[in-house]
């Protein structure tokens, strides 16, 4: 029973005990009248505690999770171990409501918060600390209309058709921990060491491309306008439009093959917006594209799957300003493992991955090597990483402990290449949800 409805109960027996005899209101003062004003007295109480919402017509669900670690790294001369607000999925808050207009109907809305406590794709070799830490971010804000055999109308703050579209077609537990993205955010502040020991002023998302977390093939939350169609035959199509000039295609397919659970997606996106959702910082007249596709399949009866995909951007607004720029990024990833209820606590997710990314030019980032400067025109990176996420269902919990290691080199637009030491690092941490 909600507390709203147990308030009307209590005052409604009042009223009942009201309506009894006088036999009834004598004892109630042999009492000493002590009984009834005590009772009221918890029921504000509960009145007072009880969490309200604007309108009896919209619903109001508060939900969210918080996701802290451990993070031991090792650039091959420093090592340390950092403890924080793992940013990969960051710990949040999410207000969502829904209210039925009529048998088809539904009108909604979605307000979430981010939360960095002690963010980690903030930290580097130096520096623990950052501006962002203790605050909180807008992440989504919008509000919808849905029909059951029409679709989805989103407006506002939402993911852009192809928002998280590799990260989102990991259909087992890595989801959340070691996703098609999750090596660039591990180690994207840190600064790059050569392989002579010193640093040369370069983080790695200077030198891994991708308009989202250097990721390239996917898109982040934007302000647009989405529409995602009714499922058939467990295809659901996506398009959206925003931020001046920004617009997409994405498609998503669900299903079983007999023991196997299938997820795909792949989708389109192309940008020619000059502001903040711009690809580079250089040069004018944008045009960026990029398109991704990934997957998973996994056996049901042993737990065994494969989840994998490809991205690729291509900013063309590089080779406009130097046509000497390399003004295509690629990435590729393959993870496989085993999920299965190996204990009473729930799931075990047991996971090895390799990432390559053959990036471009960075056109606003510069370095040195040798007396031989300029602009970052290409890397060679190589991720390794292996895992295993433990759900406890009891507590609505996951555990983790991951290891990844990052190695490669990359080169200037004068000709300079340099090797880079390798970057190692264990997590281990906790996400509880609520």
């Amino acid at each position: 029973m909600s507390a709203s409805k147990f308030v009307l109960a209590q005052r409604a027996l009042l009223a009942a005990l009201g309506v009894l005899g006088g036999g009834m209101a004598a004892g109630a003062a042999d009492l000493g009248g002590g009984c009834c004003a005590d009772l009221e007295e918890r029921i504000a109480e509960l009145e007072a505690t009880t969490a309200k919402k604007g309108n009896r017509k919209v619903s109001l669900t508060i939900s969210g999770w918080v996701n802290e670690a451990v993070f031991f790294w090792d650039d091959g001369t420093e090592r340390n171990a950092y403890t924080g607000t793992n940013s990969l999925e960051q710990s949040r808050v999410k207000f969502t409501g829904d209210a039925k207009l009529d048998a088809g109907w539904s009108a909604g809305y979605v307000l979430e918060l981010g939360i960095n406590s002690h963010a980690s794709n903030k930290w580097d070799q130096d520096n623990i600390n950052s501006s962002s830490d203790g605050t909180a971010g807008v992440r989504k804000s919008n509000w919808y209309l849905k029909s059951k055999t029409l679709g989805k109308l989103t407006v506002g703050l939402d993911g852009a058709a192809t928002y998280h579209l590799l990260d989102d077609a990991d259909g087992v537990n890595t989801r959340n921990y070691a996703d098609a993205e999750a090596a660039a955010v591990a180690q994207g502040s840190f600064f790059l060491r050569s392989a002579d020991g010193s640093l040369n002023g370069l983080r790695w998302s200077d030198v891994l491309r991708g308009i989202n977390n250097g990721t390239p093939g996917q898109n982040t939350r934007r302000n647009v306008v989405r529409y995602d169609s009714p499922e058939i035959m467990g295809f659901v199509g996506t398009a959206s439009w925003g931020e001046d000039d920004m617009w997409g295609l994405a498609l998503t397919y669900k299903d079983s093959w007999g023991d196997f659970r299938v997820l795909g997606k792949v989708g389109y996106e192309h940008n020619g917006d000059e502001g903040v959702s711009a690809c580079n910082k250089i040069g004018s007249g944008m045009d960026c594209e990029w398109w991704g596709a990934a997957g998973t399949i996994l056996h049901a009866p042993t737990g065994l799957y494969a989840y994998g995909g490809y991205g690729e951007q291509n900013d063309h607004s590089e080779s406009k300003f130097d046509p000497a720029a390399n003004d295509q990024d690629r990435m590729w990833f393959l993870q496989a493992g085993i999920e299965r209820k190996f204990a009473a606590l729930g799931k075990t997710t047991v996971f090895g991955e390799y990432r390559k990314d053959d990036a471009g030019s960075n056109l606003d980032k510069s370095f040195t090597s040798g007396g031989v400067g300029g602009y970052v025109h290409g890397s060679d990176m190589t991720f390794l990483a292996a895992g295993a996420v433990q759900t406890i269902e009891a507590a609505a919990m996951d555990v983790y402990v991951i290891y990844r290691h990052g190695e490669g080199d990359t080169s200037n637009s004068g000709g300079a290449k340099v090797n880079l030491e390798d970057f190692d690092m264990v997590m281990t941490g906790a996400r509880i949800q609520f």
